[in-house]
C-alpha cells in the first residue's frame, strides 16, 4: 500500500482521485448555517497571529509550490487564501494543501469526469444548496471557501474522524485509497513545523 501512495503521488494521480462530494439533503439549520458559512464577507484582517508567522510560513510552503505554480504573486496570494480559508473553518492549512494536491494537482480549471471544479474539486449542487447562483467555483476565494466549509461539515458530521471525513468529500465513504493519499501528501509534502524563536527578554544582547 506505502507504495502505491508514493507511486501516484509521484506520477499526479490527482486526475483518478478528484472528488465527487454526493448530494444529501440537509436539515434546514444545517443548511443554513453552511450558507452563512460561504456568504461571510472575507475581512481584511491576517489568519496569522504575528507577521513573522506569516512570513515563515508563506516562504516555506511557496518554496514548496514553486514548480506547481511559478508565478510568485499569484502562488503567494493563493497560499494567503488557503491559510485564512482553513483556519477560518478550524482545519489544518498543511491538511488543506494536501488535498488539494490530490483533488486537482493545483490547478485552477481543473474539472473532474463527474464534473468537480477547481482546486478543491467542488461539486457544482453545493452552489444551489448552500450558496448564491453567481458563485464561481473556479474563483479562487470561491472555491476554498466552499471546500474548506465542506469538509468542515463532513468532519462535524463524523465527529472529527477524519478518515471518514475525507471519504465522504471524495465521495469514496469507505475506502482506504483517497483518505492515506490525502493523508500521505500531507504527511510528505506539506507537513510543517513552526520555528522556535526566543522571547525578546531571552535574546542576547
Amino acid at each position: 500500500m506505502r507504495r502505491l501512495i508514493a507511486a501516484l503521488l509521484l506520477c499526479g494521480a490527482s486526475a483518478v482521485y478528484a472528488g465527487a462530494q454526493k448530494y444529501e439533503p440537509l436539515s434546514a439549520s444545517v443548511q443554513a448555517a453552511l450558507h452563512k458559512a460561504v456568504s461571510d464577507a472575507r475581512p481584511s484582517v491576517s489568519s496569522f497571529k504575528m507577521p513573522e508567522d506569516a512570513a515563515d510560513w508563506l516562504g516555506e510552503m511557496s518554496r514548496r509550490l514553486e514548480k506547481r505554480i511559478p508565478d510568485r504573486a499569484y502562488r503567494i496570494d493563493l497560499l494567503r487564501s488557503v491559510h485564512y480559508e482553513a483556519t477560518r473553518a478550524g482545519l489544518d492549512p498543511q491538511l488543506v494543501l494536501g488535498l488539494m494536491q490530490v483533488e486537482s494537482g493545483f490547478r485552477k480549471y481543473a474539472v473532474s469526469s463527474a464534473g468537480a471544479r477547481g482546486y478543491m474539486q467542488v461539486m457544482p449542487f453545493w452552489v444551489k444548496l448552500i450558496g448564491q447562483p453567481e458563485d464561481s467555483l473556479f474563483d479562487l476565494r470561491t472555491n476554498l471557501r466552499y471546500g474548506c466549509t465542506i469538509l468542515r461539515h463532513y468532519l462535524d458530521i463524523e465527529k472529527g474522524d477524519l478518515y471518514r471525513a475525507l471519504g465522504r468529500y471524495n465521495g469514496s465513504l469507505g475506502k482506504p485509497e483517497y483518505p492515506n493519499l490525502v493523508r500521505a501528501a500531507w504527511q510528505n509534502h506539506w507537513s510543517y513545523d513552526k520555528p522556535a524563536r526566543l522571547a525578546q527578554s531571552e535574546r542576547p544582547s
